[in-house]
C-alpha cells in the first residue's frame, strides 16, 4: 500500500488540518495519510482526526525509540552532550519502517496542489525521489568549508543530490539496522563534523549519500518552462480557483517555509497578521467548517513585524492550551 506522512503534534494543528484538507480536494479523502508524532502533545489531533478514517496517529514504539537512538548520535549537536537535547523532526524517518510500502513525505506546513502520481511512478526506477531545489543551498546541509566533505562526497554530488526533507518520495526497509549502525560508525569516527549544526534534514541527506543511493529531483530533469517553485518566498504563483500556477505550470506542492507555526495559530485565533498565500491557507484550513473562519477587524500586520509571543499566548489560551492565569 502508498500513502502519505507527516510529522505533527498540536502545536502544528492549523498547519496539520490545511495539509489534510489539501489532501482530500488533490488526492482524495480515501487517500491514507500516517501522521509520526513529534512529541507526546498529540491529543488535538486524535481528536481531528477521529472523524477522518483515513488517517491515523503511527504508534510503533519500538520504531519511534529505533530512530530517537538514532538520533541521539547521529546529530552534530550530540557532540556536545551537555547541551544536545533530542526533538522530534527526525521521527519522519519511521516511515522507512513503514506502514507504507512506497509514500511521500511532506511536512505540516505544506498544500498539496497537484496530483503526486508522477512522483509515486518515478518510485518505480528510484529509491528517492524529489522536487525542490535545496541544492542551491548546500550550505543548510553540510559545512562547506569542511576539508573532510569533499574526501566523502564528490563536489558533483553535492551539487545535485541534496535535497529539502520537506518532500520526498521513498520506500520502506531502506534502512535496516545494520545499514544505520554502518553509517553510525562512520559518523562516530568523525564525519558528523561534515553535517549542518542541528537537525533532520542534514542527517537526511547523510543517509541517502552515504548510502550510495540516487537521488531523482525533478527539478534536475523537467524541461525549463514546465518547472515550478514550492516556497512562499516566490511572490509571482498566480492562484486559480484554490490552485497556485507557476508561469502557467501548476504546482505540485506549496511549502509555508519561514512561517512561524506562532503566525498560523495567532492567525486562526483571529489576529489579522498577513502573510504569503495566507487567504489559500485559511481556505484550506476552514474547507469543512468555512463558518469558523476568522473574521479580521484590525488592519493587517505583516508576520514579520508581528510580536509573535504575545500573539502565541493568546492563541493558546483560546484553545486552553495553556492556564489563562
Amino acid at each position: 500500500m502508498n500513502g502519505i506522512c507527516t510529522l505533527a503534534n498540536d502545536y502544528v494543528f492549523d498547519q496539520l488540518v490545511a495539509l489534510l484538507n489539501s489532501i482530500d480536494v488533490i488526492l482524495g479523502k480515501e487517500t491514507p495519510v500516517c501522521i509520526y508524532p513529534f512529541d507526546d502533545q498529540t491529543q488535538r489531533i486524535a481528536d481531528e482526526i477521529a472523524k477522518r478514517p483515513n488517517v491515523f496517529l503511527y504508534d510503533n514504539q519500538t520504531s519511534i525509540n529505533r530512530w530517537d537512538k538514532f538520533m541521539l548520535e547521529a546529530s552534530p549537536a550530540s557532540m556536545n552532550k551537555n547541551k544536545y537535547r533530542i526533538y522530534g523532526g527526525h521521527r519522519r524517518f519511521c516511515a522507512f519502517d513503514g506502514p507504507f510500502e512506497q509514500f511521500v513525505y511532506l511536512d505540516a506546513d505544506t498544500l498539496v496542489m497537484n496530483s503526486l502520481d508522477f512522483i509515486f511512478q518515478k518510485l518505480d526506477e528510484y529509491n528517492c525521489v524529489v522536487y525542490d531545489f535545496q541544492f542551491k543551498h548546500p550550505d543548510k546541509v553540510y559545512k562547506i568549508n569542511s576539508v573532510k566533505l569533499l574526501q566523502i562526497f564528490e563536489k558533483n554530488r553535492i551539487l545535485t543530490e541534496i535535497f529539502c526533507s520537506g518532500f520526498y518520495a521513498s520506500k520502506k526497509g531502506l534502512f535496516e539496522p545494520e545499514k544505520l549502525d554502518n553509517l553510525l560508525s562512520n559518523l562516530r569516527a568523525g564525519e558528523r563534523e561534515i553535517l549542518y549544526l542541528t537537525g533532520d534534514q542534514p542527517v537526511l541527506n547523510y543517509m541517502f549519500m552515504r548510502s550510495g543511493i540516487p537521488v531523482y529531483n525533478f527539478a534536475h530533469h523537467l524541461p525549463s518552462h514546465q518547472i515550478t517553485g514550492n516556497s512562499v518566498t516566490s511572490e509571482h504563483f498566480e492562484e486559480k480557483d484554490k490552485i497556485l500556477y507557476d508561469k502557467g505550470n501548476r504546482l505540485t506542492y506549496l511549502h509555508y517555509i519561514g512561517i512561524s507555526p506562532n503566525i498560523n495559530q495567532a492567525v486562526c485565533a483571529g489576529e489579522n497578521i498577513e502573510f504569503p498565500y495566507r487567504d489559500l491557507f485559511l481556505y484550506y484550513r476552514y474547507l469543512h467548517e468555512p463558518e469558523k473562519r476568522p473574521v479580521f477587524k484590525n488592519p493587517p500586520k505583516n508576520y514579520n513585524d508581528a510580536p509573535v509571543q504575545n500573539l502565541l499566548t493568546k492563541a493558546l489560551q483560546k484553545f486552553k492550551l495553556i492556564n489563562q492565569g
